[in-house]
């Protein structure tokens, strides 16, 4: 009698070309780990000699006077916010609705020609878009600033030290400001924020747009009930990764911010100030001490950027593409 066939036993861990494949991403992987994680360690490392000499009211103290011995970053701190989120208010829309329309509107034809562009808009140096800001989006920003202040200067966020009614604006209260800045960062952050959401939105899949098309949906109803909810983590994660790289833009920012070391919560007036420019502004000319306190605004900002990669990492992955999808 012959015996019963074994259960020949299931191993899941790779072998041969796979072995080698899943070792290599592997230790990309881990390597990418050690060198962020080694990057977080040398500035806090750097950060000690300026928390033992100006204690915690280096995080409180507003002005940046290195020779009456008064640094502090909490007014570079405002402004760095201030000017990511007049960038990712701006941004936001402007890389969701272009988004769409590349994957849902525009003709094939079309659409390749606009990914391409937006591609190479990704692309540009950000010095070209700091010229670029400074010399044409800047006058029309600042003239911009004064309709708004015309007629919403009632909310304190858009009031100004000046009359938008004068018969001669004075447009020096309005250039240079937090709102010029985020509105440059805004076209810098729109084309890799508006990459995410529309490679999300082009793996919707084809049968759910049908079935939605078929019950009597238009086109519209259909990317509402379908594309969005599927698409809800790119949404997510791209405008995420937006504001990453607005916290840490630095030469379009330092070419036209007038630097004022005050926390001013009002965008639109002159003065402002963000940590990626103090440093690039500053590194260049300090010594002792000052590195010291340069490098720990570094690590300050070092730990938002996680901090903000981290909360869209956890988002995502809590609300991922298409588990809602009606």
């Amino acid at each position: 009698m012959q015996n019963p066939p074994v259960p020949r036993a299931i191993s899941r861990k790779p072998k041969g070309v796979d072995a080698i494949f899943a070792g290599s991403f592997r230790t990309i992987g881990a390597s990418v780990l050690v060198i962020t994680g080694g990057i977080g360690v040398f500035l806090a490392y750097q950060s000690l000699p300026t928390f033992r000499h100006y204690g915690v009211h280096f995080l409180t103290e507003t002005q940046w006077l290195p020779n009456e011995d008064r640094i502090g970053i909490a007014a570079v701190v405002v402004g760095t916010i201030e000017v990511a989120l007049v960038a990712l208010v701006i941004a936001f829309p402007l890389a969701l609705l272009t988004a769409l329309y590349i994957s849902e509107y525009a003709r094939p034809r079309l659409r390749s020609t606009l990914v391409a562009a937006v591609d190479l808009m990704a692309a540009v140096p950000s010095i070209v878009y700091g010229l670029w800001g400074f010399w044409l989006v800047q006058p029309y920003a600042s003239e911009f600033a004064v309709w708004i202040q015309r007629w919403f200067g009632w909310i304190p966020v858009f009031k100004v030290d000046a009359d938008p009614n004068a018969p001669v604006t004075d447009m020096s209260r309005y250039t240079a400001s937090a709102f010029c800045a985020g509105v440059v960062v805004a076209m810098m952050v729109t084309p890799m924020a508006c990459v995410v959401m529309r490679q999300v939105f082009s793996q919707t899949p084809e049968g759910e747009r049908e079935a939605a098309l078929g019950l009597g949906a238009t086109k519209w109803g259909m990317i509402r009930t379908v594309v969005l909810p599927f698409g809800r983590g790119g949404i997510i994660g791209g405008t995420m990764l937006g504001l990453g790289r607005a916290l840490g833009e630095t030469i379009a920012v330092l070419m036209i911010l007038s630097p004022d070391y005050v926390i001013k919560p009002r965008v639109l007036e002159i003065g402002a100030q963000t940590v990626s420019a103090l440093i690039a502004g500053q590194f260049g000319e300090a010594t002792g001490i000052q590195i010291s306190a340069l490098l720990t605004a570094g690590f300050v900002l070092f730990v938002i950027t996680l901090v903000v990669n981290t909360l869209a990492a956890v988002v995502v992955s809590r609300s991922r593409s298409g588990a809602e999808t009606a």
